[in-house]
């Protein structure tokens, strides 16, 4: 039978949709927090094009935060409510870093946080199309911040079954996933001239101290998940070098293995008299259902996964390493993002047989 015009060009995108390509294209659109309107409107394109139902959900901007739009993307068959639905994030860490390949890796910002990832599962998820699978996709904006994507997603469910959300897990299906407390300590002081501290208070000085109480401390440790770790991500304060400060403020994260009641509690009293505290984003610990015959890992990072329960039963996979994501040299190896592709295929198979 000879085909249409319309039909041929459908075969034709299909045929088109390449994993190493799409990334490539995704990650030439910067898409820094707060900044994923571009890549969203490009991914609506892509899949509206390839036969998709596309529906695209503003995501607000926060008060203090970027300008322009920037969005959910959620694609489906049309008329078919998913068993399954594969979803990432649009959103990378700053700085932006443009996208260079070699024979063996693709490198730049979002190669496998979580660009690569996004591509190998649309061209998973259009397979399995074809193969009858009831599968959809969704990806979010905001997970590098604060889930702002998948808390708005949350409240729109399509009734899948399960959830696979994709993050670098090296191929693997992660059994666990470390939670996160963001922690902000400020302190306060009285100004003064630096050569009469005695007339002064120093903020920083009383910042110091608590940082070090922090450090120095004890935190939980599960025998399944490791240890709760700390890192102080930022500290700024004061005026001049010959100033005594009167403000000083702390980034803290730290990653939780368990139930962050005991965590907020001591934080707050080695903090006591020293720094007021404020707890800025609370993601919990969370296990995750495995598949037989897929290699297991622990995610020590946090996911947009606690932010979708009305997604269905949580998977945590994807191609790539987190130990190089967040970094300069991100990178994939484009072996691993193809076999991401088989991978994601196969999973969807076993969990609806």
């Amino acid at each position: 039978m000879t085909k249409t015009v319309a039909e041929r060009r459908e075969s034709e995108l299909n045929a088109s949709i390449d994993p190493i390509l799409l990334t490539q294209q995704l990650c030439e659109i910067e898409s820094t927090t707060y900044r994923e309107g571009e890549v969203g409107d490009f991914i609506e394109k892509y899949l509206l094009e390839r036969g998709w139902d596309v529906e695209k959900t503003a995501v607000p901007q926060p008060v203090d935060g970027g300008q322009g739009p920037r969005w959910n993307i959620y694609a489906s068959v049309s008329g078919i409510a998913p068993a399954v639905v594969f979803s990432t994030h649009m959103d990378t860490v700053p700085p932006y870093v443009p996208f260079t390949r070699d024979a063996e890796h693709l490198y730049g910002r979002g190669v496998c946080d979580a660009k690569g990832i996004m591509a190998a599962q649309i061209v998973a998820a259009h397979r399995l199309r074809a193969e009858g699978y009831a599968v959809g996709l969704l990806f979010v904006s905001g997970e590098e911040r604060d889930s702002a994507g998948a808390k708005v997603a949350n409240l729109n469910p399509k009734g899948s079954r399960y959830l696979i959300n994709g993050e670098p897990t090296g191929n693997r299906l992660a059994i666990a996933s470390k939670g996160s407390l963001r922690t902000q300590l400020r302190a306060a002081g009285k100004i003064a001239h630096s050569a009469y501290p005695e007339l002064g208070d120093s903020a920083v000085h009383k910042l110091v101290e608590a940082l070090q109480r922090l450090l120095k401390a004890d935190w939980p440790v599960d025998e399944f998940a490791g240890d709760t770790t700390l890192n102080v991500g930022q500290i700024c304060g004061g005026h001049a070098p010959n100033v005594i400060a009167d403000e000083a403020e702390a980034q803290l994260l730290f990653r939780l293995v368990g139930d962050a009641r005991p965590v907020r509690e001591k934080i707050l009293s080695l903090a006591d008299g020293l720094a007021e505290v404020e707890f800025t984003l609370e993601l919990p610990f969370v296990r995750l259902k495995t598949v037989e015959g897929l290699p297991t890992m622990i995610a020590k990072f946090t996911t947009d996964i606690p932010k979708l329960t009305n997604w269905g039963e949580p998977l945590l996979l994807g191609p790539g390493t987190i130990h190089v994501a967040h970094t300069l040299e991100e990178r994939i190896s484009i072996a691993e993002l193809s076999d991401a592709v088989d991978i994601y295929q196969q999973l969807v198979r076993q969990l609806l047989q």
